[in-house]
Formats: C-alpha cells, sequence, structure tokens
C-alpha cells in the first residue's frame, strides 16, 4: 500500500501545481478582463453587473421649409431613466429659456416656426441627442442634419417650343436641389396631371412622350415650399401634325454621372426626338437590360430608366441607345452606390481591474470608408501616452485608473451618414485576500539594464518565501509625476526579473514589485526610480517631402532639411520601391532633390528619405506615393477574333494589351476595317475603353474584310494588331434554331485511320457554322473534334489496328448541335496489304475535298510557372525554319481537368506560338492541345501535353471536425475530421490545438500532432467535466493552411467507470507521472480491482508474488552469470575477432565482440499472458519537439510504437513518443520531465508496420529472433524492422496491458539463431527507420516458443519483473568483418536447451 499511498501524495503535489498555474493565468496579462458581461468570480467580492444603457430611437435627416415644424426623435432607456440632452453642432441647446425649442417627455426635439433666411439660419445644422444617467455615464446618439430649404430660385426656365405628332419633348424647370420635392406644373393656369406618358423626373423637368394635339398649350412650373408659390416663366408648347418624313434622331435629354445612397431609388434621365418615333434600350456593363420582367427595373415615359432600392451590384456604367431603325445613337453614364457606415465588430462591455491594458474593438464598413472616433461619456477621446487608436479603428487604454470608468462608443462616419455603437467599462476592486500567510516584498528591485526605450529590472524573492518557486510577480511603473500607473507581470512562476519596453528617452520612471501567492498579493516593494538613457543625437525626419512625375519613367522628389538635424547633415539617402513589390532600392543625394529616371510607364512608386549626419542614419519621413506618366500602349490588344453573324455583320472580339504594356488607363480601342479586294478604303470606329467587342453592320453579302485593333490611352493611339480575315455570308440565314442532320456520312477505314466524308444538311436556309465528329471504341463520345462549316471531309488518325470505331457527326451553330448521324468502321489489322492510301467515294453526293485542312500544330510543350499558370509553347511546321508569322493566321489554345470527368474545354486565342493560362487550379493536372487557323481553313486539334500545377499551401482548413468522448473512458475524446477542401496537394500532416481557454494566444494551446494520412486521433487524460476548444491545421509540402473554427466539447462529469483497468497498471496516479525505474527490491502496487470476487488481495497472495520475485530475481542472475561465463570463454578465442550481435524481428546492432555488453531483455510478465508492445519510430526525420504547456493527469501509461534500436547508446539518444496505432496520445511527463510532443512537419510518407503475428491459439504472445550478420557502417547507423506483436482479442474480461517504459526497450526474450553464410543481402521490401541514415538487412525470421506464466483460471493485477540493465555498448571501433564469428550450431543448440530448462522452472514456480 506504500505505493498507493505514494500516488496519492503525487496527485494532491499534481494538484497543488495545477492550482499555481492557474493562479498565474488569471495574473497574466489581459488575463483578468472578462467581457460581454461575465464577471470574474472572486471570495468575497461583490460583482458589479452591466447596466443596459442604450437609445431606442435615434434622430434622422430631415428637410423642413421655413415656417413649418419639425420634430427630431430621439428615446433612451435605462434604469433609472436617463436625463435627455441636445446638442447642436457640438455645443448644448439651453431649452430652458427657448420659446421655439422644446423637449418633448419621451426626449425627442421639437422646432416650431422655423426661421431661414440669406443671412440668418438658426434652425438648419446638425443635431445630437445626449442621454445621461447619475453615477453611470453617458452616451450620445448619432448626429442627424436638419436641412431647410431656401428661397425658390430658377436655375433654368422652361422655353417655347413645338413637337411633332407622336414624338417625345421635353420642357425644363431646374430649382435648388432641396426644393425639387415641391416643384409641380400647370398647364393652362391648371394643374398638370401626371400619368404614364406623361413624367416628371426627379430634376423638375416635364417629359411628355407621344405627343398629341392635347399636349399644345402653355405651361408653366409652380415652387411651393410653405411661402407664396413662385412660378416660372409661361411657355407655349405647339403640337404639330406628323409630317410623314423622316427626322434625324438627337437626344432632347442624356444620362449624367449620379451618386446614390444603397436603399434609394434612381431615375437615369434618356429622351430622344426624331421620325420615326425612336425606341429606348438600356445596356448595363454591355448587357441588356430586361425592364418587362424586372420588378425594380422601369422603363418611364420618353425611355428615362428607374431602379427601386438601389444596391450595390446597381453599381456601373449604364448606356441608353435610341434606334428608329433608320440609325442609332447612344449615351452613357456612370451611377456610384455609396453605403452607409455599418459595423461589422461592435465594441463589448469589459471587466478590469486597476492598472491593466484593455482594448475595445470596432470594425465598420462603408462606401466611402468610414473615420472613426471614439467618445468617452459624451466626451471626445484624444490619443494620448496612455488612450491609443491601434489596428485601424480599435481604442486601447493602458494603466487603468478609476477615473477610467464609464461609457465608451465607436463613432463611423462618411460621406453618406454616421453610425454609433458602445461599451461599459467597470474597474472592479482587486477581491481580498484568502485565509492565509501572503509574501512579503521582493527584495533588491534593482534596473540590471537600463536603455532609451526599455528597462530590464531583477529582484530577489521576499523573506518570508526564500525559495520562491510559486511565486508570480506583478511589476507596477508609471512615469514620474503621472498618476496613472501600468502592470507587467512575469509569465512563470518563480521568474524574478521583466523587462519593460516602449519607454521613452530621457524620461523618469517610478517602478514597484508585488508578489502572489495562491492566497493573494503582498507587499509592495519600496518604489525604485529609474531614468532611461537618452535618445542619440540623430537627425530628425526631413520635412515637406514632395514627389511629382516628370514623364513616363521619371519621378522628381523634394524635400527640406531637418528641424532637428543635431548637427551638420552630411548627406541624404533616398528610399524608393514600386508598389506591390517588396524590394527597396535607394540612392545617395547631397542636395534636397533628385529625379529618378528608368522608371515603368503608369506605375506608382513610394520615396521616403533619411538624413545622415556624423552619428548615423536619423528617422525616416512617412513614405509619399506617387505614379508615373502614362504613355501610348506599347503593344497590340491581344487573341483578336471574328465571328461572322451574317451577310452583312461581323463580331469583333479582342482582349486587352497586357497590363505591363498598356502604360496607362486604357480609354477605348480603335477598329479599322477594310474589304479583302479594296486595301486602300479604310473605315475607322472608336469604342470605350471598358468594351471587348464591337458589331461591324452595312457590310456587303459575300465579302471577304480585314480588321484590326488599336488601344488608346489619353496620350495617343498604340501599334494595331494584324490584319484578320473573314467573310460574310452569301445570304442570310436561320440561326434561331439548330442545323438539321446532315445529308450523309461516308467512312472509309484503313489501318490506323479512318477517312470521314458528308454532305450538308438538306435545308440550306439554317445557318451552320462547323461539324463535330465524335468518335471511339464502342462509344462515339471517347473523342470530339470540330471542323470548318466548309470542310467536307477529316481523317480521324492515331487509332488502333482491328478495332471497332463508332463515329458520329453533327452540324452546329450557335444556337447549338443539330441531330446526330451514326455510322461505324473496323480498322484494317496490321498484316492487311491494300493499297490504303487510295481513296474513292462513289457516293454521288460527295463533294471534291476542298479547302485542304492545314497541318496541326507540334511540340506542343506545358511549362509549369506557379500554381496557377502555365505557359504552352508551340512549332508550327506550315511556317518558315525562322517560325516568324507573317501571315494572318491565328492559334487557338484549349485546355482542361479530368476532375471533374464531365469538365469542359475552355479555349483562348493567340496570334504568337506560345500562350499564358492563367486562374488554374493549384496541384491539378490539365491536358492542353493547339490548332491553327488561317482564313477559312483550320488544321485539326494537335497532341495533347500534360501539365500538374505547383502545390500551395492549402486554403481552407479541415472539414467537419467533431469531438466526441470514447466509451468507457470519460478522460479520452477522439477527435474526427475531413481534408480541407483546397488541399492544393497532398496533406502530410495535421496539427490539432486544443485549449480550455478559447481567447488564449495560439503558442498556449497543447499541440497534438497527426501523420497526414490519417483522419482521426484520440486525445487522453483530460480534465472532468471541463469545457474544450478544439482547432485542426493542415499542411502540406509548401506549408501550414488555415486552422478551422474553434469546437467546443465538455468532457463527462466523473464517475464510478472513472477507475479502469488500465489506471491500476499503470502503477502511479499522480499527474504528469512517469513509470519509475524499478529495482530489485521494487513492490508492486496492490489493487483489489482484478482479484478473482473483487476483494482486495490476501495476504497469502501478498506472500506468494514475493516469493515470485525473488525466485525470478535469482534466477535471472544465475542467467546473467552463465551467459557472462559463456561469452567470456568464447571471446577469448584466438580465431574469433568480433562478435556478431543477434537482433529480433523488431531491430538489428552491432556489438563489439564483448558478451558482457549485451543488455539482458526487459520483460512485463502478465499473470494472464505475456505481451510485447511495439514501438514505432516516428516516420518524421526532422522532428519538431514542442514542450506541452498545460499537464493533465496521466494515471496509465499511454501504449507507444517505436522501432527498436540495438545501440542502446543510439536509442537513448534519439527516444522519442510517437502515437499509437489507433493514434493514441498523452502530456504526462515521465520521469519529472516535461513531455515533448513531436510535430510530423515533414513530407514524406509514413512508414508502415511490417509484423509478423503467429496464428497460433496456444500462445498468448510470441516474438521472433533473427541472427545476422554484420556488414560495414561507417557512420553507425542501424536497419531498423518492427516487433511483432499479437492482437489483444480476450473475449472475456479486458485485463490490464503492460507498457514498455521509454527508456528500456523491450527485446525478444529469445535465443539467437544460427545466422546465414556469406555476406549480407540486403531485402528493399523491410521499411527502414528514417530517425537515422539506415540499411536495412535481409532478415531470416524464424518461430521461437517464449515463457509463458500460467495463473490457473485466476485474474491477478500484472506484475513487473525488471532484469539488470547491462552497461550502455559504446561503439567506437569499426567491425570486423569475420564470417567465423557467428556462433557454432551445437552451442547455440545447448544455450537454447539451457534456457528452455530455465523458463520451464519459472512457469512452474509461478503456477504453484
Amino acid at each position: 500500500m506504500a505505493a498507493e499511498r505514494g500516488a496519492r501524495r503525487l496527485l494532491s503535489t499534481s494538484s497543488f501545481w495545477l492550482y499555481c498555474l492557474l493562479l498565474l493565468g488569471r495574473r497574466a496579462p489581459g488575463a483578468a478582463v472578462a467581457r460581454s458581461g461575465s464577471a470574474p468570480q472572486s471570495p468575497g467580492a461583490s460583482i458589479r453587473t452591466f447596466t443596459p444603457f442604450y437609445f431606442l430611437v435615434e434622430p434622422v435627416d430631415t428637410l423642413s421649409v421655413r415656417g413649418s415644424s419639425v420634430i427630431l426623435n430621439c428615446s433612451a432607456y435605462s434604469e433609472p431613466s436617463p436625463k435627455i440632452e441636445w446638442k447642436k453642432d457640438g455645443t448644448f441647446l439651453n431649452l430652458v429659456s427657448d420659446d421655439r425649442r422644446q423637449l418633448l417627455p419621451d426626449g425627442s426635439l421639437f422646432i416650431s416656426n422655423v426661421v431661414h433666411s440669406k443671412h440668418n439660419k438658426p434652425d438648419e445644422g446638425y443635431y445630437q441627442c445626449v442621454a445621461t444617467v447619475e453615477s453611470l455615464g453617458t452616451i450620445v446618439s448619432r448626429t442627424a442634419r436638419l436641412t431647410v430649404a431656401g428661397l425658390p430660385r430658377f436655375t433654368s426656365q422652361p422655353e417655347p417650343s413645338s413637337v411633332y405628332a407622336g414624338d417625345n419633348a421635353i420642357l425644363n424647370c431646374e430649382v435648388n436641389a432641396d426644393l425639387v420635392p415641391f416643384v409641380r406644373w400647370e398647364q393652362n393656369r391648371q394643374p398638370l396631371l401626371l400619368d404614364d406618358r406623361v413624367i416628371k423626373l426627379p430634376s423638375g423637368m416635364l417629359v411628355i412622350s407621344n405627343a398629341t394635339e392635347g399636349d399644345g398649350g402653355l405651361y408653366r412650373c409652380v415652387v411651393e415650399s410653405g411661402g407664396p408659390p413662385k412660378y416660372s416663366d409661361e411657355v407655349e408648347l405647339k403640337v404639330l401634325p406628323d409630317p410623314e418624313v423622316t427626322s434625324d434622331l438627337v437626344f432632347l435629354k442624356q444620362p449624367s454621372a449620379l451618386v446614390r445612397v444603397i436603399g434609394q431609388d434612381v431615375v437615369l434621365p434618356c429622351v430622344a426626338s426624331g421620325l420615326p418615333t425612336p425606341t429606348i434600350k438600356w445596356m448595363k456593363n454591355e448587357e441588356a437590360l430586361d425592364t418587362e420582367s424586372s420588378e425594380r427595373l422601369v422603363l418611364l415615359a420618353g425611355g428615362s430608366l428607374e431602379i427601386s432600392d438601389v444596391t450595390e451590384d446597381d453599381a456601373g456604367t449604364y448606356f441608353c441607345i435610341a434606334d428608329n431603325g433608320n440609325e442609332t445613337i447612344e449615351a452613357q453614364a456612370e451611377l456610384t452606390v455609396q453605403a452607409q457606415p455599418e459595423f461589422l465588430k461592435q465594441p463589448t462591455n469589459i471587466y478590469a481591474h486597476e492598472s491593466m491594458d484593455i482594448v475595445f474593438e470596432c470594425e465598420v464598413t462603408g462606401k466611402p470608408t468610414p473615420t472613426v472616433k471614439w467618445v468617452k461619456n459624451g466626451d471626445m477621446v484624444i490619443p494620448s501616452d496612455y488612450f491609443k487608436i491601434v489596428k485601424e479603428h480599435n481604442l486601447q487604454v493602458l494603466g487603468l485608473v478609476k477615473s477610467d470608468e464609464g461609457f465608451y462608443q465607436c463613432i463611423a462616419e462618411n460621406d453618406v451618414g454616421n453610425a454609433q455603437a458602445g461599451a461599459q467599462l467597470i474597474i472592479l476592486e482587486h477581491a481580498p485576500a484568502t485565509t492565509g500567510p501572503l509574501p512579503s516584498a521582493p527584495r533588491d528591485v534593482v534596473a540590471s539594464l537600463v536603455s532609451t526605450r526599455f528597462i530590464k529590472l531583477t529582484w530577489r524573492t521576499p523573506a518570508s518565501d526564500p525559495h520562491g518557486d510559486n511565486l508570480t510577480y506583478s511589476v507596477f511603473y508609471t512615469k514620474e509625476g503621472i498618476a496613472r500607473e501600468r502592470v507587467e507581470n512575469t509569465s512563470r512562476p518563480g521568474e524574478m526579473q521583466v523587462t519593460i519596453q516602449n519607454l521613452m528617452p530621457a524620461t523618469v520612471y517610478i517602478f514597484r514589485v508585488m508578489a502572489q501567492n495562491k492566497h493573494g498579493s503582498g507587499e509592495s516593494s519600496a518604489p525604485l526610480r529609474v531614468e532611461t538613457q537618452p535618445e542619440v543625437q540623430l537627425p530628425g525626419p526631413a520635412p515637406n517631402l514632395r514627389a511629382y512625375a516628370a514623364s513616363p519613367t521619371s519621378i522628381t522628389v523634394t524635400w527640406e532639411t531637418p528641424v532637428s538635424g543635431n548637427g551638420e547633415i552630411q548627406n541624404y539617402k533616398l528610399y524608393y520601391m514600386e508598389k506591390g513589390t517588396d524590394k527597396e532600392q535607394d540612392v545617395d543625394v547631397s542636395s534636397h532633390s533628385y529625379t529618378i529616371n528608368g522608371l515603368k510607364k503608369y506605375t506608382e512608386y513610394s520615396f521616403r528619405v533619411v538624413a545622415y549626419n556624423k552619428h548615423g542614419p536619423g528617422v525616416s519621413t512617412p513614405d509619399v506615393a506617387v505614379r508615373t506618366l502614362s504613355d501610348v500602349p506599347s503593344a497590340a490588344p491581344q487573341n483578336l477574333s471574328l465571328e461572322v453573324r451574317n451577310s452583312k455583320s461581323i463580331m469583333i472580339h479582342w482582349q486587352p494589351p497586357s497590363p505591363a504594356t498598356q502604360n496607362g488607363q486604357i480609354t477605348g480601342y480603335k477598329i479599322r476595317y477594310r474589304k479583302a479586294s479594296r486595301k486602300s478604303d479604310v473605315t475607322e470606329t472608336l469604342v470605350s475603353g471598358t468594351q471587348l467587342s464591337q458589331l461591324i453592320e452595312g457590310l456587303d453579302r459575300g465579302t471577304e474584310y480585314n480588321f484590326r485593333v488599336a488601344a488608346l490611352t489619353i496620350n495617343g493611339t498604340g501599334p494595331a494588331t494584324d490584319w484578320l480575315s473573314a467573310e460574310t455570308f452569301e445570304s442570310d440565314l436561320d440561326e434561331t434554331r439548330v442545323p438539321e442532320v446532315p445529308s450523309s456520312l461516308h467512312v472509309r477505314p484503313l489501318v490506323t485511320s479512318i477517312v470521314v466524308s458528308w454532305t450538308p444538311p438538306e435545308n440550306q436556309n439554317i445557318v451552320v457554322r462547323g461539324y463535330a465528329i465524335g468518335y471511339g471504341i464502342g462509344s462515339p463520345h471517347a473523342q470530339t473534334i470540330k471542323v470548318d462549316y466548309k470542310q467536307r471531309y477529316y481523317t480521324i488518325e492515331n487509332l488502333d489496328p482491328s478495332s471497332h470505331y463508332v463515329i458520329t457527326l453533327k452540324a452546329f451553330n450557335n444556337v447549338g448541335e443539330g441531330i446526330p448521324l451514326y455510322e461505324s468502321a473496323v480498322t484494317r489489322p496490321h498484316t492487311d496489304t491494300s493499297e490504303v492510301d487510295l481513296f474513292v467515294i462513289n457516293a454521288p453526293y460527295t463533294p471534291v475535298p476542298d479547302p485542304t485542312p492545314m497541318m496541326p500544330p507540334v511540340g506542343v510543350q506545358a511549362s509549369i510557372l506557379s500554381h496557377d499558370t502555365i505557359r504552352i509553347t508551340w512549332a508550327d511546321n506550315s511556317l518558315p525554319k525562322h517560325q516568324k508569322i507573317t501571315d494572318s493566321r491565328y492559334y487557338t489554345v484549349r485546355w482542361k481537368t479530368n476532375i471533374p470527368a464531365n469538365t469542359k474545354y475552355k479555349n483562348a486565342n493567340a496570334t504568337t506560338l506560345s500562350y499564358l493560362v492563367t486562374g488554374l487550379k493549384p496541384n491539378t493536372l490539365y491536358e492542353f492541345s493547339v490548332m491553327v487557323t488561317k482564313g477559312r481553313r483550320s488544321s485539326t486539334w494537335s497532341m495533347t501535353a500534360h501539365g500538374t500545377t505547383f502545390e500551395l499551401v492549402p486554403t481552407s482548413p479541415p472539414k467537419d471536425v467533431t469531438v466526441v468522448s470514447k466509451e468507457g473512458k470519460p478522460k479520452t475524446i477522439i477527435v474526427n475530421w475531413q481534408p480541407p477542401s483546397e488541399a492544393n496537394g497532398k496533406i502530410t500532416g495535421y496539427i490539432i490545438y486544443y485549449s480550455t481557454d478559447v481567447n488564449a494566444e495560439i503558442h498556449d494551446w497543447v499541440i497534438e500532432p497527426v501523420v497526414g494520412n490519417r483522419l482521426t486521433h484520440q486525445i487522453q487524460e483530460l480534465t472532468l467535466d471541463t469545457p474544450y476548444y478544439f482547432k485542426i491545421q493542415a499542411r502540406n509540402s509548401k506549408g501550414m493552411g488555415p486552422m478551422s473554427e474553434a469546437v467546443q466539447f465538455r468532457t463527462p462529469k466523473a464517475d464510478s467507470s472513472d477507475k479502469m483497468p488500465n489506471d491500476q497498471a499503470s502503477g502511479s496516479g499522480g499527474k504528469g507521472s512517469r513509470l519509475p525505474d524499478l529495482g530489485s527490491d521494487y513492490k508492486p502496487p496492490m489493487s483489489g480491482s482484478n482479484s478473482p470476487h473483487g476483494s482486495p488481495t490476501s495476504p497469502l497472495d501478498s506472500n506468494m508474488l514475493l516469493v515470485i520475485i525473488v525466485s525470478v530475481g535469482v534466477i535471472t542472475i544465475v542467467v546473467v552469470v552463465i551467459i557472462a561465463v559463456f561469452c567470456t570463454r568464447r571471446t577469448t578465442s584466438h580465431q574469433k575477432k568480433k562478435r556478431a550481435a543477434c537482433k529480433s524481428v523488431n531491430g538489428s546492432h552491432k556489438y563489439k565482440g564483448n558478451s558482457k555488453d549485451v543488455k539482458p531483455p526487459d520483460l512485463w510478465i502478465h499473470h494472464e499472458r505475456l505481451e510485447l508492445k511495439p514501438i514505432d519510430k516516428s516516420p518524421d526525420p526532422n522532428p519538431i519537439m514542442t514542450d506541452t504547456p498545460i499537464p493533465r493527469n496521466s494515471q496509465d501509461i499511454t501504449p507507444v510504437d517505436n522501432s527498436m534500436d540495438s545501440n542502446i547508446h543510439q536509442r537513448r539518444n534519439s527516444y522519442r513518443g510517437h502515437e499509437s496505432e489507433d493514434s493514441m496520445s498523452t502530456l504526462a511527463g515521465r520521469r519529472g520531465m516535461r513531455p515533448k510532443m513531436m510535430m510530423p512537419f515533414d513530407s514524406q510518407p509514413p512508414q508502415q508496420s511490417v509484423r509478423n503475428t503467429p496464428s497460433t491459439d496456444t500462445m498468448p504472445a510470441s516474438s521472433s529472433q533473427t541472427c545476422c550478420t554484420d556488414h560495414q557502417d561507417p557512420e553507425g547507423a542501424t536497419s531498423s524492422s518492427y516487433l511483432a506483436s499479437s492482437q489483444e482479442e480476450d473475449s472475456g474480461q479486458s485485463l490490464p496491458t503492460a507498457h514498455v517504459r521509454p527508456s528500456h526497450p523491450l527485446k525478444s526474450f529469445a535465443v539467437p539463431a544460427i545466422p546465414p553464410p556469406g555476406p549480407p543481402t540486403y531485402d528493399p521490401a523491410l521499411p527502414s527507420t528514417p530517425l537515422l541514415s539506415q540499411q536495412a538487412l535481409n532478415h531470416h525470421i524464424h518461430s521461437v516458443k517464449t515463457a509463458s506464466i500460467g495463473t490457473l483460471g485466476r485474474s491477478r493485477p500484472p506484475m513487473p519483473v525488471v532484469v539488470p540493465s547491462a552497461p550502455e555498448v559504446q561503439e567506437t571501433t569499426r567491425m570486423l568483418e569475420d564470417s567465423e564469428s557467428s556462433y557454432e550450431p551445437d552451442e547455440l543448440t545447448k544455450e537454447m536447451a539451457h534456457l528452455e530448462g530455465l523458463m520451464k522452472d519459472l512457469n512452474a514456480i509461478t503456477t504453484a
């Protein structure tokens, strides 16, 4: 029972250390900050709760007119009720003596008889509601703007006009923007009724569409804004009869650029006039808008477009296209959509103690980007040394004092509006100390290192606790003369130094140190006054740094002399860097200006200047960014292609020049085209810079045209593409449906090819743009080839001889593919000697093949450039030897991936012999092929080239992370997951992070490494009834991916099932316990859990166990002595120059020829069975070992797999723990050492265990022994294999399993077998342990019987029996290669018989 009492003492000691660790975590910086209403629970401390205090209603922007009344709403909630006040333009209003403004009971502001004149505008401005609760704090609402409409003024008057019947007309009436809602129209001095034909635009303009005689008359507009109405000029509108002749198409009103806020309505005006009456269509970013079926898009009278409830997606360029059948005109306008500030993350309530540092988080979005300011209790927070804005919008408060308590609000504002969100800060009193002694003041506090911006403090332990191992310390410091004190805590118990960072130079600081133990904080040390070192006299920043572009390739930078030069300025260093790169360049300058030449055109650069004096470089200026001037493009547009639409139009498509050659913003494209027969007559047209296609209409039927395109910037026109040709159709054909079936299909099989010929569909009135030929063995869907619509035959090549192919032919156009026509053919065998080159077609409808197809490109190669880019290159045999393209041919590149299988091809055109394919997926195999087209002739697709993009770090975390408790083991959980959706490469490993604090820094989480081929992992010895948080991170050869979201899991509560058999087998119940080194006087713990009747072991059983232990020890010593004597006799032989070391299936090793150096095997002996646990070495050749930061209970030693090193010295120095076969792991430390954790960061796949499990039912465990000859190994590396292990399949009760101690890897208890003669042979099939550089030897495995200890049907707890270890072997000389060093067969037989006899005696003793 002594061992049991020792385990209890160890458990209590571990509990004490765990408590100290938790106390340290609670004292760590920021650890005591509680958020969202959860106050830290301290015994005896009165907890204050957060008070709900917020606005129910906030004021909004309001438009009013002079003389009217206005209500600005405001209402706030709090207990008790808050006091409401109002600010106007930042100043509180005195509502007591104001007879026009009064406060309503709910807090709203009422303004009667609004005053507004040219020189007196007392009511217009920005209003803000302020709510205050005494002893609690103050909050402010958003600001609201009150706008008062001014006096009516007409910026444009209506003018007399006339309109033809059926045409459109407009009458202008433009007034102040704030008076537009008060505008109305009169006809003949009577109010004009508006309808779908007669409308008023938001600007006040009157639009009359489809004019009739009744629309004629006198018109005027009226403004009624509270005072007397204001009338415009009265003008006459005449309606003329239809002249029945055409008139020019013109815009009466074009759309203009507009800015709207999300949720508002917008009207884009567009009115055209002309006869015949035009129709209006709208496009957005070159996409036609469907105004008929859309609920948000409405076409108003005259053609204006109204968009309701605007969203961000509505932003863009809108085109109004007017067409009356004779001509088409268009106008465009940009719609910009803005968004009010919106909070993505609002500040949260915070509990904190004095001297701590806190951060209020605030994240906002909006368009334009909002600015953020902070207020505390209604007053603006001014940034200072203790109030700082960090991470753009967050507020950091350093060194809290009691007066910092209150309400903090984040106020976001942009041009559209503003919003506010707040949180409360409560400063808690420190909890009173618990009963128990408190530490005295730390002694000898000194500043051991003083610099300009940091100070290192050291001290000694308090006199009350000289050891101080369990003490933590807090260092309080402040500037001299400042009452605000900050605190810095030590990082671990017992640490007696801390470094205070971010101090000011030449400043006096006051420091004091306090110690804490488990009862609370002790006395403070005496204040220590320390002054930081003064800053070295270096120059300050150079003021007035300016940069401007001098040309497209040069920028001039100027600056002035630093105000604080601290001596003579020797020179300046000008740094500059292209934006988007990380390569900074510099140049030495002696003056105050410099011009940098040779820059890229229209590229943004950043500049900064550093002044130098005799002490060195000074403070750098902030960066200044400037862009070089634009220039004409230096390259032509890319991928020009033509598509014949009908007999009179051709659609032309292109892509912009590469970004590096644009040299500015592309403002447009110049299209030039001509008839191929009249090259001097060139037509030119311009399109906008965002347009990448254009329909050229009005062409002649059946005529060939040449086209070329050039890009434009504001500087001029760049180079044009080569001429590209296309021919219009002879007649307009129907393309509203797919083509009909081809009229005939003929096939001619050859040995490795099939010649296919066909005739077009009989219905010649439907457009046919080409033919699709499908073919394959048994199915026509294996391959598809598309040819030009003029082609009538095609040769399918690279086929298999003597194979049955099915062929299909379909005509297609832009609508789709038509009905297929099927045919089949069997290619000829190799032995066919007929004239395969003769091709005669007897079909009466088959025309002569014309034109002949071009030769396909050859030598297609795929060069992988990155994870998403592959360059395709090829050669064209139809070009001259220098491969220079001089005609109008172009190439079509297509590519696809086979995952998923139904992926479609993507295509792109190129005019050179290479193409850069971008936007590919990482680690994906793609296939590429190329086709050449010249005029009406095209080639077939080339041979395919394949390329796999490079890997990229995983871009998504592991998914479907779940955590479940293991049945029967509440302290063990199982984590399951699935690989990342975007692994971007082979996953080589996972890392599981877990912690009890989800907000802890990631380096404070416990980590569990898992090899990449596993998707489940067990973590044991967790604390019961405790919430844990789990994250998983995947890794491939490129690095670590993102972490998954934290998954919470609470371990079950403690119950009777906690005490499981393995808890008894460990021999130790302490937390973080390690299996002790067992000596001859070791007494195993006695437990009744495994006795026959569940009762404690009887004294008789105890005596019997003692007898067994003594007997085994004596027998073991006898065995050792016999072996030592035998080996000594053997080594004296002059014929033996070295000794062959016997190795088990688990590992081989070389020993020097002295048998006393051989270490006897360690055994764990069970009463029911002898089980040998294998130990796997990690497959990781370069592990990273990390300390586990959180200790856990470990009442049973975790089974681990590890390959044996038979070299004892190497084994002890290279041992490391790894997960077992079921991926179990533990954080328990052994022998008082902190447990190490292995992270498999290698990309090598894990080695698979090779096991030899005998199929016998009589032996509970077996092991094999192999004897091998030595081989020379200059690096001292050893070969490794895996130890055979029996499977645990006990149908009765689950007995405890003996586990191997790490310092003594288990060996097979067997006799060396006869070594094979001859030199060693190598067996590559056996896995080698990658921890060391090793060579695997050939293993001849022999089955050897092992000792079995019976128990006469009784179940007893396991009893460890240990054989004393021999001294470690040091390999200091090379092994001699002498084949005569093996054991003689008769000697080995005698040894085997002798040892078997000893084992039988041992078996008899234990069974007795």
